[in-house]
């Protein structure tokens, strides 16, 4: 039975979304939230156009609203019920690409691209919200992402004809695909062609910046022109490609491997000695996959690795996946350890000397905090896992073989510690990379190999470990 348990937290074999609460429009009533979602399917997935591209889905009662719907949550890797629930609603709230969304990284439906890795742009005006040096700096460092990657290289024209003009328009710009005004569509672009082929629009009513404060240009710019050169959208959270970009900050920025495939696929490989590669989103189907740290938060289960978080909803096998900063932009990546005091109703995150709160999806203010506050020793550099003893109110921290126990009521440690992990938890004598609580029981993650252990220091049965892999 308990084997089954934890089963079912590891089914991470599934699409993956971008569910997270955040927030949207209003939707006080059932027939706005018709309304948007109708407006929203209708320009981004061809709603009501008679296609056939949601056959996949289709049962006999379900009508073309449904069949639509039902294929937008499959892109996003929402569970597909073909209904306006909340974590549908609060993709459709989100700000994005104007572009449509298509399968995977790949090029777009009419694969097209340029004959000529040779390409001229020209920036037909310029925003107010930035200085012009700034602009032209930072439109030039996005398209070297992609001729980092590529054969492709890029000219700016200061006139005449351009194969890719730049410009920032706002509302009805003649092109057959309005801007909204602040949020929702930030940007579109055109696939590669004559004419407007090609073409990159801002929405001039958002405010572009070069950092994190605002919209990040260089982001979304990026993204556009990986449109312009024949992408199309990618279902992989961690891609430049996602409709959804993170406002990162850009000196950390780094072109994942799906969108260095996509554009490789279409112009071919670097030019350079050594090909680049970019990093890769981690697959819950990984039989090696190591987690950096697991919680629980309010009956769901968050699983950290590497710039990702998979969020294991409860009573359900479903999960979603995202980067940490997309909700969390002040949280680093790869988070070492983290654990849900249930009683303060507070999530921790570890990393190095460092920890952060979270009440609910919110970091409390004045953080983050040393460890050493809490009465680490200056020899602890990092936590490696953290776990929450509801019974006892204690916090564990594991630090290699050994553990300290923490007084949650008293904010100090308990004397007597560290102790040797193995001591007091028999079967588990090798460092621990994660390790959680959930229906009072500890579930341990050492490498890939997870254990299932009862509470410690209630039995002499202990000693009883179940390997579940």
């Amino acid at each position: 039975l308990r084997t089954g348990v934890l089963h079912a937290f590891l089914v991470l074999c599934v699409s993956c979304a971008s569910a997270f609460p955040a927030a949207g429009p209003d939707l006080g009533n059932e027939a706005k939230k018709r309304q948007l979602a109708e407006e929203y399917l209708k320009r981004l997935y061809n709603l009501d156009t008679g296609e056939n591209d949601g056959a996949q889905f289709r049962v006999k009662s379900a009508s073309p609203f449904s069949q639509k719907l039902q294929q937008m949550q499959d892109f996003f890797g929402l569970e597909v019920t073909g209904r306006l629930d909340a974590p549908t609603m609060d993709i459709i709230g989100k700000p994005r690409c104007g572009n449509p969304d298509v399968s995977n990284y790949e090029i777009s439906e009419s694969r097209s691209k340029w004959e000529t890795t040779q390409l001229t742009y020209r920036i037909l005006n310029f925003t107010p919200d930035m200085p012009q040096a700034a602009v032209e700096k930072v439109i030039q460092k996005a398209f070297q992402v992609w001729s980092n990657v590529s054969p492709l290289k890029f000219t700016r024209l200061h006139d005449g004809t351009s194969d890719i003009e730049i410009s920032f328009v706002a509302g009805d710009h003649g092109d057959n695909s309005p801007f909204d005004g602040p949020g929702e569509f930030l940007a579109h672009a055109f696939d590669p062609g004559y004419g407007v082929g090609g073409d990159v629009h801002f929405d001039e009513d958002e405010t572009w910046s070069k950092g994190s404060e605002e919209t990040n240009l260089f982001l979304i710019a990026a993204h556009e022109i990986g449109h312009a050169l024949g992408l199309a959208h990618s279902k992989d959270p961690g891609a430049l490609m996602f409709p959804f970009v993170v406002n990162i900050n850009t000196n950390e920025f780094q072109l994942s491997q799906d969108d260095i495939n996509g554009i490789q696929s279409l112009y071919g490989l670097s030019v350079k000695p050594v090909q680049p590669t970019g990093p890769t989103t981690p697959s819950g189907c990984d039989a090696n996959l190591v987690f950096d740290a697991i919680t629980t938060l309010r009956g769901e289960v968050l699983f950290f690795k590497d710039r990702f978080c998979w969020r294991k909803l409860e009573q359900s096998t479903h999960t979603e996946l995202r980067v940490i900063k997309s909700f969390w932009p002040s949280l680093p990546s790869e988070i070492e350890a983290a654990y849900e005091n249930t009683d303060m109703d507070q999530v921790r995150l570890f990393k190095g000397s460092k920890y952060w709160a979270l009440s609910a999806y919110e970091i409390l203010p004045g953080y983050p905090k040393n460890i050493h506050k809490l009465g680490f020793p200056q020899t602890v550099k990092q936590i490696d896992a953290a776990t929450y003893n509801e019974d006892t109110r204690k916090t564990y921290f594991f630090v290699g073989d050994q553990y300290w126990s923490y007084d949650e009521r008293t904010q100090k440690m308990d004397k007597g510690f560290p102790r040797l992990t193995g001591d007091d938890f028999p079967g588990i004598s090798q460092n621990i990379n994660a390790v959680f609580q959930k229906d009072g029981f500890f579930y341990f993650f050492s490498g890939s190999v997870p254990f299932i252990i009862v509470r410690p220091h209630c039995s002499n049965e202990l000693a009883q470990v179940l390997h579940l892999r």
